[in-house]
C-alpha cells in the first residue's frame, strides 16, 4: 500500500515532537486525526432536487470518495420541509484519503482564498476537535468553475485523538493547518 507524503510526516517527525513538547510516556498517547467529515447544508434543495446531485457531485470530486445525501430529521413547516427530505451532502474520510485530502487543502486549496490570512483557532470544541468553514467550493483546484451553477460553502470537521484543544492545535499546526498568528 502506498503511503503519503504526509503520513509519513506524521510518524516520522511530528509523533517525535509532539511525544516530547507534551511529555507523554508512550508514542500511543500522541494525538492522531482519526477522520475528516466534509459535511455541505443544502436548504435550497427542498424547493430543487437536482442541488443534491450537484452537491453529491462536487463532494465526490473534491474528497475522492463517494458522498452521500444527508435527511432532515423532522419536519419544519416554515421552510416546507418534511423529515427524510435530502437536506445536504457529506463524506467521511479515514486512513490514506484521508491524509491525501488533507495535504491538498493546506498545499493547495486553502492558499487560493481570497485575501488569506491564515485560519482562525476558535473554531476548536473543547474536546479536540476542530472545525473549518470554506465559504467558496471553488477554492478547490478540482472544481471547474464553468459547472458550477451555485456557489455555496461547506464544514470541514477534523476529528482528532487529543483530549484538549491546547494537543489538537499542535497536531494540526504540525500538520500544516496554516493558523492566523495567534497562539493557543
Amino acid at each position: 500500500m502506498n503511503t503519503t507524503r504526509l503520513r509519513d510526516k506524521y510518524v516520522n517527525e511530528i509523533v517525535p515532537a509532539l511525544k516530547e513538547k507534551f511529555a507523554y510516556k508512550s508514542v500511543m498517547q500522541v494525538p492522531k486525526v482519526t477522520k475528516i467529515v466534509i459535511n455541505k447544508g443544502i436548504g435550497a434543495a427542498v424547493a430543487d432536487k437536482k442541488l443534491i446531485d450537484a452537491g453529491v457531485e462536487e463532494l465526490t470530486i473534491i474528497s475522492g470518495q463517494k458522498a452521500v445525501a444527508t435527511m432532515s430529521k423532522k419536519a419544519i413547516s416554515n421552510f416546507k420541509l418534511r423529515e427524510n427530505m435530502p437536506i445536504g451532502v457529506k463524506v467521511t474520510l479515514r486512513g490514506q484519503k484521508m491524509y491525501e485530502f488533507l495535504d491538498r487543502l493546506t498545499t493547495v486549496s486553502l492558499p487560493r482564498v481570497r485575501d488569506f490570512k491564515g485560519i482562525s483557532d476558535k473554531g476548536f470544541d473543547g474536546r479536540g476537535n476542530y472545525t473549518l468553514g470554506v465559504k467558496e467550493q471553488i477554492i478547490f483546484p478540482e472544481i471547474s468553475i464553468d459547472k458550477v451553477n451555485k456557489i455555496s460553502g461547506m464544514d470541514i470537521t477534523f476529528v482528532t485523538t487529543a483530549n484538549t484543544d491546547q494537543e489538537a492545535y499542535a497536531l494540526l499546526q504540525q500538520l500544516g493547518m496554516p493558523f492566523a498568528n495567534s497562539k493557543k
